[in-house]
């Protein structure tokens, strides 16, 4: 989708005056923020931020004290489970497989809870996911724990994108992978957003992958958000914005990015 079409096309989610609070401590304070459909937004900030609070408010798997979240039009609250699933696809931390089944078994999860496909389908749909996500027909019979880091990862994306979600939530998705899978992870979120589609919200604290393939980045601090390009966001006067775009790892972030568009 062209710069022009995003800009003008409604929103695919839209958080409005979010307020979550545990307690006494206010963790956000009056959120908004949109995503149009075909974006990749990052979601960035310090430890202790909000950032995973924020992402299970978006996918409604926390309720804010204040504000609403609307995707495809409609409260994210007033969803029913299915509808959900069909809409959204989250990829947790380390994956969240289930160690008791296999590859297959847990991407085929959801099409079980979620619909009245024979099983037949419902292998030949797991396998058309596994190779959508890099990985060969082969891994849907071993179980999770015969599998590197990586490939957990890439096979948590294939039961992400069991349903043929609109919109994918990934949380942390290169976290405790080394340089060449965490790329390879990064590679494969900007192909399944080209040739599917597919709206990407990313919590993460890489540089790379803010730099390389998110076109908006969505900054939690002091209970706040502040969205807008690397670029701009670089420019930032305020002190932890500005040292997180601006510290060591971020000069490598901006080598890739160069390297990555071929500058």
């Amino acid at each position: 989708m062209s710069g022009r079409a995003k800009a003008m096309s409604e929103p695919i989610l839209s958080a409005r005056g979010i307020v979550n609070r545990f307690g006494a401590q206010l963790v956000h304070d009056q959120l908004n923020l949109d995503i149009l459909p075909g974006e990749i937004v990052g979601i960035a900030g310090g430890s202790g931020a909000g950032k995973s609070v924020l992402l299970k408010t978006l996918t409604g798997l926390h309720r804010p004290d204040a504000g609403d979240v609307v995707l495809n039009g409609k409260s994210v609250q007033s969803l029913g489970a299915a509808e959900k699933a069909s809409l959204i696809g989250v990829l947790f931390q380390q994956g969240a497989l289930f160690s008791s089944l296999s590859v297959a078994q847990n991407i085929m999860l959801p099409m079980r809870e979620h619909t009245t496909l024979p099983a037949n389908e419902r292998e030949q749909l797991a396998a058309m996911k596994l190779a959508l996500t890099g990985l060969p027909a082969d891994d849907g019979i071993k179980f999770p724990g015969a599998l590197s880091g990586g490939m957990v990862k890439r096979a948590a994306f294939a039961r992400a994108l069991a349903l043929d979600p609109q919109i994918l939530f990934l949380d942390e998705p290169t976290s405790d992978l080394d340089p060449i899978a965490a790329s390879g992870i990064d590679s494969l979120i900007r192909q399944l957003n080209e040739t599917l589609g597919v709206t990407v919200v990313i919590v993460t604290h890489d540089l790379t992958t803010l730099f390389t393939i998110c076109g908006r980045i969505a900054v939690l601090v002091d209970r706040k958000l502040t969205v807008d390009t690397a670029d701009e966001l670089m420019k930032s006067t305020h002190p932890w914005i500005h040292e997180f775009f601006h510290g060591p790892r971020a000069e490598g972030a901006m080598e890739a990015r160069r390297t990555s568009h071929g500058n």
